[in-house]
């Protein structure tokens, strides 16, 4: 049998895959980490299983999360993407995607995604060695620092918690535990 960090549902498919490959691989392409970005946006609030579940929804409506493509979105698209059932309606995150968009493309004049997030942890991935999940925290220093540069640069949704999730989603900290097979396996791979 397979040792998982304890935060992933026995049998829950979905959930093991993604923290089977994803979860904790550091990541530099700037489409996933856009997407990232505006997933654990969405997911304020509510449980990750629940933006996991309706993730291809969300590559559905969100045009790939193809940062030009959603930065030309217009009113009336996203208010046709509220009434699609396949992604969470909440307008403040539908919106907020979009400006992320915007924001984004601004930043290319002077940096990148990839670097805003990683220059935070120094360009390598934190390796925590956490005992047990109970002692991985919600907020970091780094993931305070983290909301403060994206939210001066313009990005919404972007509170601490949401940087540190985002943080651990993009291998930027790999919180796997000790006990997790994945624990040695990601690593510090950046």
């Amino acid at each position: 049998m397979t040792n998982r960090c304890a935060w992933v549902p026995k049998g829950d498919e979905l959930y093991e895959e993604y923290h089977d490959t994803e979860w904790g691989v550091p990541i530099h392409d700037e489409r996933a980490l856009f997407e990232l970005l505006c997933l654990e946006g969405a997911q304020a609030g509510l449980s990750w299983r629940t933006i996991l579940a309706r993730r291809d929804g969300y590559r559905t409506v969100f045009a790939g999360f193809d940062p030009e493509t959603v930065a030309a979105f217009s009113d009336e698209r996203l208010e046709t993407a509220l009434l699609d059932p396949r992604i969470i309606r909440n307008r403040l995150k539908v919106f907020a995607a979009r400006d992320n968009a915007r924001t984004l493309l601004r930043l290319r004049d002077e940096t990148t995604l990839d670097r805003l997030l990683w220059d935070v942890v120094g360009g390598r991935t934190i390796v925590n060695r956490w005992e047990s999940i109970d002692q991985i925290p919600a907020v970091t220093s780094e993931a305070e620092a983290l909301s403060r540069i994206l939210k001066t640069r313009g990005f919404r949704f972007v509170g601490p918690t949401i940087c540190y999730a985002l943080m651990q989603s993009a291998g930027l900290v790999n919180d796997h535990t000790i006990d997790c097979f994945r624990q040695a396996e990601v690593g510090d791979r950046t």
